[in-house]
């Protein structure tokens, strides 16, 4: 199974939709994030004020943010290789997850998600 973490700047909650207007972006995230869920795989969100001790945990994310800056965020971690900076997943790239996922659990074309 995969296991899918997101590194995120820091926000006034978890997921950074709240408030009055919150960011279409993060509206999306959530639900890419949610998709990537029901296909039974692990994601974690992390934001840098709701969960430092992430960050400080994982020494190769520290030395980017340091050496790049809280620019290089979001960071997207699959099974512990960073795959993305600088901006969240994409619908094409959830897609590609929830098929290399399915892939490795042998679980390709049964059902309806044929692939």
């Amino acid at each position: 199974m995969l296991e899918v973490k997101m590194y995120e700047e820091a926000m006034c909650c978890s997921t950074g939709v709240c408030g009055p207007s919150p960011d279409q972006k993060l509206i999306e995230v959530t639900r890419l994030t949610e998709k990537l869920k029901n296909e039974h795989i692990t994601v974690e969100r992390f934001n840098l004020s709701s969960h430092p001790k992430a960050f400080l945990e994982n020494k190769e994310i520290m030395n980017i943010v340091k050496e790049i800056g809280n620019d290089v965020l979001p960071i997207t971690v699959i099974n512990g290789d960073i795959v993305k900076t600088h901006d969240y997943i994409t619908e094409e790239e959830a897609d590609e997850i929830i098929t290399v996922n399915n892939l490795q659990e042998g679980s390709c074309c049964n059902g309806s998600n044929c692939c």
